[in-house]
């Protein structure tokens, strides 16, 4: 077997899983995009909840 066969079986048997490192990266990366989009998700969200809200008293009404 060539180099390249024996690496890609090496990488296939690999099995360790997540690491913590890259648990915590994930995290950060999600905290990151939620701060810099956070007007965008707080304008979506009143949005959405106002437009639930009116339908909700048009069909209570």
């Amino acid at each position: 077997m060539n180099k390249m066969g024996q690496a890609m079986e090496r990488f296939w048997e690999e099995d360790e899983g997540i690491g913590t490192l890259e648990i915590v990266l994930i995290i950060a990366v999600i905290i990151i995009l939620a701060l810099l989009f956070k007007d965008w998700i707080i304008a979506l969200l009143q949005k959405l909840m106002g437009d639930a809200d009116d339908k909700a008293n048009e069909i209570f009404n």
